[in-house]
């Protein structure tokens, strides 16, 4: 048997965006990724992306839990977890350039 996952159910978002400006990456979490996008890009977010835009989001993972994403975010942040990204993303970052 299929079990469905019903509609209204929130996801919450890790995310990896990366700047136009220093193509420096910035790696979060959050419960709504298009209003974080958008508050990234309008610098209404104080600290590291401040100024540092226009972004791009080159990578983004959904989770049912805000405690996965918090802990996906964490390792994404480390030499291994930005390995992965790296690792990941490699054909799709060469196209970009």
């Amino acid at each position: 048997m299929i079990k469905l996952i019903p509609l209204e159910i929130t996801m919450f978002y890790t995310y990896v965006l990366q700047s136009a400006k220093d193509n420096k990456w910035y790696t979060g979490s959050t419960r709504d990724l298009r209003e974080r996008f958008k508050q990234h890009n309008s610098n209404k977010i104080a600290g590291y992306t401040k100024n540092r835009g226009p972004f791009k989001l080159i990578y983004y993972e959904a989770c049912l839990n805000e405690q996965d994403a918090r802990s996906r975010e964490k390792y994404l942040k480390s030499g291994m977890g930005k390995r992965y990204i790296k690792n990941r993303l490699k054909r799709s970052l060469s196209l970009t350039g």
